[in-house]
């Protein structure tokens, strides 16, 4: 962990405009989830993300509950970020390397409105191993 962020970086086998258009579909979010919680995008929202956007989710953790996210970063083809009621944001930065894209994923919740409680649960840890298995899988959605 660095301060009230954790990420992890992965090189993924194809171009950063081919992840970036899978990030910016919520119907496609949860092929990468690796927390096992994001069930399906909510019926009637975009579908296709830019900054400003506002989507839900489904999303189960024990029990089934709804989230809404608001697209705070956005940079095409490089960068985007959401947040939602509590303020901390979901990150994710591409960087060509060639034909393959370097990949972080960051939790960061540094911008929450009570950042402390979330240093003292355990959702920096889980959801440091929750962005490793959600690299993984974008690495096995584009094999090379």
């Amino acid at each position: 962990m660095v301060g009230r962020q954790v990420s992890a970086t992965k090189t993924v086998a194809t171009t950063p405009d081919r992840i970036f258009e899978l990030l910016t579909d919520p119907t496609q979010h949860s092929l990468l989830d690796g927390s096992g919680t994001v069930r399906q995008a909510q019926q009637g929202g975009p579908q296709r993300l830019e900054l400003g956007s506002k989507f839900g989710m489904d999303m189960k953790m024990g029990t089934s509950y709804k989230i809404l996210n608001t697209v705070v970063e956005f940079e095409q083809d490089h960068l985007i970020a959401w947040r939602h009621f509590n303020g901390h944001r979901w990150r994710w930065r591409l960087r060509p390397v060639g034909e393959r894209t370097e990949v972080t994923e960051t939790f960061d919740w540094s911008t929450a409105r009570i950042p402390l409680l979330i240093s003292l649960s355990p959702f920096p840890r889980r959801n440091r191993a929750a962005i490793e298995k959600s690299l993984h899988r974008l690495g096995e959605l584009f094999p090379g």
